[in-house]
């Protein structure tokens, strides 16, 4: 890692640079057509609401990544987890460690809030991450399948139709 690589919370102020990583994201992902967010929305979920916390990878004071996260709850743990909702580095950053540092970050917090387990998803397709993830200790939960009800099936499904 280059030097000085430091990881920070986001402040307020940065609402709009949350969303241009999640944009930058999005895109990595193939699916920017997804982003329905905007500016207002990321700092009143984040910075009012505090549905999530994001933190951001600096070098030498400049942001090359974040990871934006918050709590679930495992019952049959009993206690809270870390959820990793995102976690980017821009392109030309990576394979540097700054991936596996924001992570073993997180994975720290979550050992001082008491959490139970730390997780997360991946594309089956992102081979280096699923590499990095591998080589961290992380297992697959293959006999999961993630469910999701968009925001117009659950207001249909919630309105019994």
């Amino acid at each position: 890692m280059g030097n000085p690589f430091t990881i920070r919370s986001a402040k307020p102020e940065e609402a709009e640079l949350v969303l241009e990583f999640i944009k930058k994201l999005a895109v990595y992902e193939k699916c920017a057509d997804e982003v329905v967010a905007d500016e207002a929305t990321i700092y009143h979920s984040l910075f009012v609401e505090h549905s999530a916390e994001v933190v951001f990878a600096e070098e030498e004071g400049v942001v090359i990544g974040f990871a934006l996260f918050f709590h679930n709850f495992s019952t049959f743990v009993g206690r809270k987890g870390l959820y990793l909702e995102d976690l980017f580095i821009l392109p030309e950053k990576r394979g540097r460690g700054y991936g596996k540092a924001l992570l073993r970050y997180l994975a720290k917090l979550a050992v001082e809030r008491n959490c139970g387990r730390m997780e997360w998803i991946c594309l089956d397709w992102n081979k280096p991450a699923l590499k990095v993830y591998g080589s961290i200790g992380a297992v697959p939960m293959d006999e999961w399948t993630v469910q999701r009800l968009d925001e117009m099936a659950l207001k249909k499904f919630a309105e019994g139709k």
